[in-house]
């Protein structure tokens, strides 16, 4: 058998481009969490404030959604707070809760009375009992169908999480369009074949 060093330099370099590119190409595949991740804007003027960031994993292997979030800033304290889905377009327009599962139908523990703080929470997306009721029904009236629906979503720009607060903004202050992230590992195989490939292209210049 051959060893790599009885190819040439340009040759060898090209094979492992190809073989990295080849394992980007399918590590999507392999994977078993998905990253999504959100910035909050305000829902509108009337003296809304707050800023944060959102950062989701979804890990198929276990069906659970880890969120974690933190924000601040707000002009009144949190009320409640849940995931909506799915509208019509990616990044706009309104729709109904989608998850939620806690006490007054928002997140299970999401904090209240506050103007500020950071949330961590994993659903089992499992059960029926973390979707809100419409959107569970219009969704087969099962956990499965309500979770592909909503992860599609997701993937789609079509969901949010919004934070509401009292006395003045309790249909919602500030919100975070949910947008896939491509996950590290995909990014650092894709980096290698791409870093093989230049450096065919000035092996090749440099002969020429």
């Amino acid at each position: 058998m051959k060893s790599l060093s009885m190819f040439n330099r340009p040759h060898a370099l090209a094979l492992a481009a190809a073989a990295a590119l080849s394992m980007a190409a399918s590590a999507p595949a392999l994977a078993h969490v998905q990253a999504y991740a959100g910035t909050y804007v305000t829902e509108g003027g009337g003296g809304r404030s707050g800023s944060g960031t959102l950062y989701m994993e979804y890990d198929e292997h276990d069906n659970t959604l880890a969120i974690t979030t933190t924000f601040a800033g707000l002009s009144g304290t949190t009320t409640v707070a849940h995931i909506h889905c799915c509208t019509a377009a990616a990044n706009a327009g309104n729709a109904g809760v989608a998850l939620a599962g806690g006490a007054g139908g928002s997140l299970i523990n999401f904090p209240v009375g506050v103007k500020g703080g950071t949330y961590s929470q994993n659903f089992n997306l499992g059960l029926n009992s973390v979707y809100g009721l419409s959107f569970l029904n219009n969704n087969g009236g099962t956990a499965n169908g309500a979770r592909d629906a909503m992860l599609a979503a997701f993937e789609s720009g079509r969901a949010y999480l919004n934070i509401h607060t009292s006395p003045q903004f309790g249909g919602g202050e500030i919100r975070a369009w949910i947008t896939p992230v491509p996950e590290p590992g995909t990014w650092a195989l894709m980096a290698l074949g791409l870093a093989g490939v230049a450096a065919v292209a000035r092996r090749r210049q440099a002969v020429h």
